[in-house]
């Protein structure tokens, strides 16, 4: 056990961090896109490249923390962060913006793989279960922080007001990391190699589905993020309109959360939850799609809100059975396994990005996930026999 243990505030504080950022940068697209002057694919783009080096992150910044430590991996992840976000501030042209998006994201994905090391290192048993359901609460309020405060800056600073408070942000991170961040790394540790295990990684079925349906149900979720600014303005509503949206999906995302967490108390399957969580959703992208069809009007969140509570049943039993197989390496699983999901996550924000269909891109996602579910409950079965 490490000799101190870092304070709750500070790392709630550093798991949120990843998530508020993202979403208090959604409601500038739209100001993003006039201000560089380019379509709202193009502007949608810094989302799938933000993931990208979103998970390339997880991969340097966890193995980082074992070959140098969990806190001198975690500063310099925020200075990535900071310089990331500065950069994007002084951009005067849209290509050297993109570049400082990726660096920011390459620095945010600090806050989410070495925390989860840090709490590691510092709690154990049913101390670990209760740290982690705060963190769980903590994450599920974030969207609501971001979007009501992205709102509110693009609305009276636009999105360099943003990004500046993005670099006060991590700066604030940075300094309370220096004072109150101790080193949790155990002193007897292994660095476990990352490539003698990709090769059994890469082959395994089972795992490529998780990474599937962890990456759909994400990328439904962040194309709400990038495709519904312009959807608002469109419909002649405001940034801080967009914002209070934020408020509906955290109502949304702890209703998923409840309803998980009722239901594991009954003692349901993961299986069955996943399957609730799919429904969810795809009646969810149904009635989106109904709704664009029929009336050109901010109704089309009712189906938002069906999928968001898919997203609360299907991410934590899908997380919480992925690796199992995988405890031995549990670290070098995860590294891969982050970088499995970012990755396909980045690549369909990409896609949903050029369509511009918001309902489109859910249903597809929706139905991908049906069939993705059904390969993994067939493996199970023909393993069984």
């Amino acid at each position: 056990m490490p000799k101190k243990i870092p304070s709750i505030g500070l790392l709630v504080s550093l798991m949120m961090f990843p998530q508020i950022v993202e979403t208090i940068y959604s409601p500038a697209l739209t100001d993003i896109s006039r201000a560089f002057d380019v379509t709202p694919e193009s502007s949608s783009l810094t989302l799938s490249i933000y993931f990208m080096a979103f998970a390339l992150g997880v991969v340097i910044w966890g193995r980082l923390s074992d070959l140098i430590g969990r806190r001198y991996a975690m500063l310099g992840g925020l200075i990535c962060y900071a310089l990331g976000s500065g950069l994007a501030v002084m951009a005067d042209h849209f290509t050297l913006f993109l570049v400082a998006r990726a660096l920011a994201a390459f620095g945010a994905s600090v806050g989410s793989i070495v925390t989860q090391r840090v709490l590691r290192d510092s709690y154990t048993g049913d101390n670990l279960a209760k740290v982690f359901a705060v963190m769980g609460m903590a994450i599920s309020i974030s969207p609501v922080v971001g979007f009501l405060s992205g709102g509110w800056l693009t609305h009276w600073h636009g999105y360099q007001g943003v990004l500046w408070s993005l670099t006060g942000l991590a700066l604030v991170l940075l300094l309370w990391s220096g004072g109150a961040l101790p080193e949790t790394r155990p002193e007897a540790h292994e660095s476990p190699d990352f490539l003698s295990t990709v090769g059994q990684l890469v082959t395994d079925g089972r795992l490529w589905c998780h990474g599937l349906l962890v990456a759909l149900f994400n990328v439904m979720l962040f194309s709400y993020y990038s495709l519904a600014p312009f959807m608002f303005e469109q419909l002649g509503y405001s940034s801080k309109a967009f914002g209070y949206s934020g408020l509906v999906l955290g109502v949304a995302s702890l209703v998923g959360s409840l309803m998980n967490k009722k239901l594991l108390s009954r003692g349901k399957s993961s299986n069955r939850i996943v399957w609730t969580g799919i429904l969810s959703s795809a009646i969810g992208a149904l009635l989106l799609l109904l709704l664009l069809l029929l009336q050109q009007s901010i109704g089309f969140l009712v189906g938002v809100i069906f999928v968001v509570v898919g997203f609360g049943l299907v991410i934590p039993n899908v997380l919480s059975v992925a690796l199992k197989r995988y405890r031995a390496v549990a670290g070098t699983a995860g590294a891969w396994f982050g970088l499995t999901y970012y990755l396909l996550i980045g690549l369909g924000l990409w896609l949903s990005g050029e369509g511009q269909n918001l309902g489109l891109t859910m249903g597809a996602c929706s139905l991908t996930a049906v069939i993705v579910q059904l390969l993994l409950q067939r493996g199970s079965a023909d393993k069984a026999i």
